[in-house]
């Protein structure tokens, strides 16, 4: 018997049921995956907080998964059982041994590429094409900064960002992150949330600034990243970690300074991004632009998962095991 980890209903960890069940038959234009490796992502938080409500509950939680293509479905006809996958974005359902998905959204996976490399780094890596081609696009010699740089998705921001050829500053709360946002690349580390981290990014870039700061941070830090962005830059608003973001008014964005708010879930949910997005993350696959995994967990262990990341204890990509 398969088992899935059910949200009850929105809240706590103690929301989070770990039920039995068993593999369904899957519809005319979809697929059965089981899952060998599950990614764990902050939006999985907002989705148990009820900060992104789901449609409905109970619900699985889960945007991000790959495993192997376990049967198919009678309109199926580019994926056969044995096929190796990945996956993100909705349909939502990831924190499960087997799932249905529309046949659409598997991405099938080169050789080389292991399930769980695959699980820490389809979301993650969606969401950095997305920031640094679509939402501000990166160019060569240009000036970044990353907030969260050793963590799963800073990972693989920063070494993205480096193949486009920009100079990154990355912010990390540790000398022990500092050391893994290094080896991902990041050419300046910003150590500690109490940091000056306008000074530092001033005097780093001659008073300058840089041109797009990305803040999946949250609270108050929103509003010291877009003190540090020079004008005619973006600062970028896709999460909230630490917590709700105090209000933004226009004055904050003086001089000619922009910012932008891009939800990876609307993206991924345009199935022309999600074809363009998926061929890119092949592309950087290749190239090795992969998140690190810091933590693995057994699949009914999720909520002690999200104790770990919610507390900003770990580094890389977690994920669950089934």
């Amino acid at each position: 018997m398969d088992i899935a980890v059910t949200l009850l209903a929105t809240g706590g960890i103690d929301q989070l049921r770990v039920l039995e069940c068993a593999p369904q038959s899957p519809g005319p234009q979809e697929i059965r995956i089981r899952h060998e490796a599950i990614g764990v992502n902050f939006l999985d938080i907002y989705h148990r907080k009820g900060i992104y409500p789901l449609p409905s509950y109970p619900a699985v939680l889960g945007a991000e998964g790959a495993g192997i293509v376990e049967a198919v479905g009678s309109e199926v006809t580019l994926l056969v059982s044995g096929d190796r996958v990945a996956y993100a974005g909705a349909p939502v359902g990831a924190y499960s041994s087997t799932r249905l998905l529309p046949a659409k959204r598997a991405i099938k996976l080169p050789d080389g590429v292991g399930s769980h490399t695959a699980a820490a780094s389809t979301l993650k890596g969606m969401t950095a094409y997305m920031l640094l081609n679509r939402t501000y696009p990166v160019k060569p010699g240009g000036i970044i900064l990353i907030h969260a740089a050793a963590g799963g998705l800073g990972a693989i921001l920063v070494r993205w960002a480096k193949h486009l050829g920009a100079t990154v500053i990355g912010t990390v709360s540790s000398e022990e992150k500092a050391t893994l946002a290094r080896s991902h690349g990041a050419d300046h580390i910003i150590v500690g949330r109490d940091a000056d981290l306008v000074q530092h990014v001033l005097d780093l870039t001659d008073g300058r600034g840089v041109d797009v700061g990305y803040d999946g941070i949250g609270g108050a830090m929103l509003a010291k990243t877009i003190q540090c962005i020079r004008p005619f830059g973006t600062a970028v608003s896709f999460g909230q970690a630490a917590g709700p973001i105090p209000p933004v008014s226009l004055d904050q964005l003086r001089p000619n300074r922009t910012l932008a708010h891009p939800s990876i879930m609307a993206a991924t949910g345009d199935q022309a991004f999600y074809t363009e997005a998926a061929a890119a993350l092949i592309d950087a696959f290749h190239l090795k632009i992969t998140a690190a995994i810091g933590e693995e967990f057994a699949l009914n262990d999720a909520a002690r998962a999200h104790i770990e990341l919610e507390a900003g204890r770990t580094t890389g990509s977690l994920l669950l095991i089934p």
